[in-house]
């Protein structure tokens, strides 16, 4: 029992580390959390806000991958190294990857609702009826 706890304790500490240093891991997370609070006030399906949970968690987690692979190659690679630059570059590319997948679920699971509330609001204001 406690090599899980020591496992649990050094994936905490993982995660904390990503937090305390690195800016994006911080926005990524308070933009997926302003994310999901506009799915609760849409009264968004269940499956629609697993759908944006799962987006989140892939950008969360490919942010953590990133800050694991800059950390080792910076250990190992001191001078400037293509193959580290290039290194680096994939893994922000992947995190790239998985923001992109994350906006597009955002725009099919919200993009509907606030479509609708859109047109009513703007309906509304022109004095049209829907």
């Amino acid at each position: 029992m406690n090599k899980i706890g020591s496992s649990l304790r050094n994936a905490c500490y993982g995660l904390a580390y990503c937090f305390a240093t690195q800016r994006n891991m911080a926005v990524h997370t308070l933009i997926g959390a302003v994310v999901l609070v506009v799915g609760m006030l849409l009264r968004v399906p269940l499956t629609g806000m697993l759908f944006l949970l799962t987006a989140i968690t892939a950008v969360l987690v490919a942010e953590a991958f990133n800050t694991a692979v800059e950390q080792t190659i910076d250990i190992y690679s001191k001078e400037r190294n293509q193959l580290a630059h290039t290194a680096k570059d994939v893994a922000a590319g992947a995190v790239l990857l998985a923001s992109i997948f994350a906006v597009l679920v955002g725009l099919f699971v919200l993009g509907p609702p606030l479509w609708r509330i859109f047109k009513a609001v703007l309906f509304a204001a022109s004095g049209i009826s829907v």
